[in-house]
C-alpha cells in the first residue's frame, strides 16, 4: 500500500466558464470567451467546435448536488474559480488607484485602498457576488479545503475584444494582455475579490496556465484560442503583463489576506529521448519551462531580466497541471520535439512508443511528473499541489490506469523529498472544453447536456477508494503499471 501524508488532500478542479453554465440564468455574455465562441466565422471554419458554454454542466445552478457526489467520492478540497466579467460586466478604468513605474514603464506598484474598493461596489454584479458565496460556503460549512483561483483565461469584454483585435490589430481594440491596463485592473479585481470572499477561502491563486493564454492566444493562431492573432512580439508582451499581473494581484491580496498566495502553470514534461540530448533539453526546460515561476520567485529570468525586486517572493505555493509529455530528439543536428509522442499522439489510438492516447491524442505518461516534480521541488523548494491532472476519455477505458499511475508517481516524488500537498482531479464533471466544446469528457462523472443529470463512470470509484484510504490500497496498485495496456 502506497500512503499519502494524513494532511493530503483529494478533490478536483473547476473554473467558471467551463462549468457555470447550462440553465437559463448563469450566463456571462460579456467576455471575450463567450464573444469568441459565439462568432459565426470561427464556427464556419471549424476554429471552434460550435458547442455552447450555455449549454453547459450547470454548476452554477446545480453545486449543492455536485459537492454532494464529491463528498461521497472522499473528495476533501476543491480549487474553484469566480468569473471576471460576471462580477464586472463593465470597465472599471475610472476607479482611481495609486500606480508606480519605473524608468521601464513596468508596473512596479498598484495601490488600491478601501476608498477604491467602495467605488468598485457601486460597479460590480453584487448578485453574482452573493451567489458565489454561496457555492463557496455550501463546500466550506462542509469542513472541507477551497482555494479560489481568480483568472482561469476569460476576460471581460470591456478589456479584451478578440474579434475586433483579429480583425484590426490590437492597437485598434482592446487588446487584454497587450495592454498593461490589464495589470492594473487585475490588481483592483484581485482586491476586491480578497476583502470581499476571504472568509470563505483557504489558499489563493490569482491565475491558472497564464502560459496558455500567451502561447495559444498569439503564437498558435489555429489553437483556437483568443485572439488567434500571431505575433511572437505580442507572446512576449503578453507574457510579461501576465507575469506584473500575478506580482501586482499577490500584493493587492496580502493587503486584505494572511492566506498563502500562488500560481498555476501548465507544466508539460519536456523528455530527451536519448542520454545525448539530455543537457540541450535541460536548457530548453530552463529557458521556455520555468521562466514565468522563476521571475515571481527570483525576481529574474530571461523575460524580465534581473534584480527585479517588485517581482522577487511572489508565489506561497505552486500550482503544477500535468498532462503530459513532450519528446525531443535530435534530427538533422538540430534538437527539436518530435510528433506522434506526448501531446501530439492519435486520438483514441496509440504514441509512437505504443502507449495509449486519450480521446485528445494525448500519451500517457506518468513518468513525466515525477521527474517533473522532483526538479520542480529542486528548484524552487515550494509547496506543490496538483491542481490539474487527468484526460478525455469517454469511455472510460484508460483513467482507472492513468489516475493509479499518476498518483504512483506523485507518491515517489513525496518519498524523494517533494513537498506535494493534494491531488485535484480533473475533473469532477464532463465540461465546456473551450474551442473543442462538449467533445472532450475529463470527468469522473458523466453528464447528460440535456437533463444535467450525472452517471458515475468506474474509475469515479476508483478515486473514490484511493482518496478515502489516502493510499493507493494493494488492490489498486496493478493500476499503475501500464505495461497492459500498450500496443504490440
Amino acid at each position: 500500500m502506497y500512503k499519502f501524508p494524513r494532511d493530503f488532500v483529494f478533490g478536483y478542479s473547476w473554473s467558471g466558464f467551463q462549468f457555470e453554465m447550462g440553465l437559463k440564468g448563469s450566463e456571462v455574455p460579456n467576455s471575450d470567451w463567450w464573444v469568441w465562441v459565439h462568432d459565426m466565422e470561427n464556427i464556419m471554419t471549424g476554429l471552434v467546435s460550435g458547442d455552447l458554454p450555455e449549454n453547459g454542466p450547470a454548476y452554477w445552478h446545480l453545486y449543492s448536488k455536485d459537492h454532494d457526489m464529491a463528498e461521497k467520492l472522499g473528495m476533501d478540497a476543491i480549487r474553484g474559480g469566480i468569473e471576471w466579467a460576471r462580477i464586472f460586466p463593465e470597465p472599471t478604468f475610472d476607479v482611481r488607484v495609486t500606480v508606480e513605474r519605473d524608468e521601464e514603464g513596468r508596473i512596479t506598484s498598484v495601490d488600491v485602498p478601501e476608498s477604491a474598493i467602495e467605488e468598485l461596489e457601486k460597479r460590480a454584479n453584487l448578485e453574482a457576488l452573493e451567489h458565489y458565496k454561496r457555492i463557496y460556503s455550501d463546500w466550506r460549512e462542509r469542513g472541507k479545503v477551497f482555494i479560489l483561483n481568480l483568472y482561469h483565461w476569460p476576460l471581460p469584454l470591456w478589456l479584451h475584444d478578440p474579434i475586433k483585435v483579429r480583425r484590426f490589430g490590437p492597437d485598434r481594440a482592446p487588446s487584454g494582455w497587450l495592454d498593461d491596463r490589464s495589470v492594473v485592473e487585475f490588481a483592483k479585481f484581485a482586491a476586491f475579490v480578497a476583502y470581499h470572499l476571504n472568509d470563505f477561502v483557504d489558499s489563493w491563486s490569482t491565475m491558472n496556465e497564464p502560459n496558455v493564454v500567451y502561447e495559444n492566444g498569439y503564437g498558435r493562431p489555429n489553437s483556437g484560442f483568443p485572439p488567434g492573432y500571431l505575433s511572437f512580439e505580442a507572446v512576449e508582451k503578453a507574457k510579461l503583463n501576465l507575469i506584473y499581473a500575478h506580482a501586482r494581484a499577490y500584493d493587492a491580496i496580502k493587503e486584505f489576506s494572511e492566506k498563502p498566495v500562488g500560481v498555476i502553470y501548465a507544466y508539460t514534461w519536456l523528455d530527451p529521448l536519448s542520454e545525448e540530448i539530455a543537457e540541450d533539453v535541460r536548457k530548453i526546460r530552463e529557458n521556455e519551462l520555468y521562466s514565468f515561476v522563476d521571475s515571481v520567485h527570483f525576481g529574474e529570468s530571461r523575460t524580465v531580466g534581473e534584480g527585479r525586486e517588485e517581482l522577487k517572493g511572489r508565489v506561497d505555493w505552486l500550482g503544477v497541471n500535468y498532462y503530459s509529455r513532450i519528446a525531443f530528439d535530435r534530427v538533422n543536428g538540430h534538437v527539436v520535439p518530435l510528433p506522434g509522442y506526448g501531446f501530439s499522439g492519435v486520438r483514441k489510438g496509440y504514441a509512437k512508443s505504443g502507449r495509449p492516447c486519450s480521446d485528445f491524442g494525448w500519451e500517457i505518461y506518468p513518468e513525466g511528473l515525477e521527474k517533473l516534480l522532483r526538479e520542480l521541488n529542486e528548484r524552487y523548494g515550494l509547496p506543490m499541489m496538483i491542481t490539474e491532472n487527468g484526460m478525455a476519455d469517454e469511455a472510460d477505458r484508460y483513467r482507472s490506469y492513468y489516475l493509479v499511475s499518476h498518483l504512483r508517481a506523485i507518491h515517489s516524488a513525496i518519498e524523494a523529498g517533494a513537498d506535494i500537498r493534494g491531488y485535484l482531479h480533473w475533473s469532477l464533471t464532463d465540461n465546456y472544453e473551450w474551442a473543442k466544446g462538449f467533445q472532450m469528457k475529463f470527468g469522473l462523472l458523466k453528464v447528460d447536456w440535456e437533463s444535467k443529470r450525472r452517471y458515475i463512470r468506474p474509475s469515479a470509484l476508483v478515486f473514490k477508494e484511493i482518496a478515502t484510504q489516502k493510499a493507493i490500497p494493494e488492490e489498486l496498485s496493478h493500476l499503475s503499471d501500464l505495461r497492459p495496456l500498450l500496443q504490440d
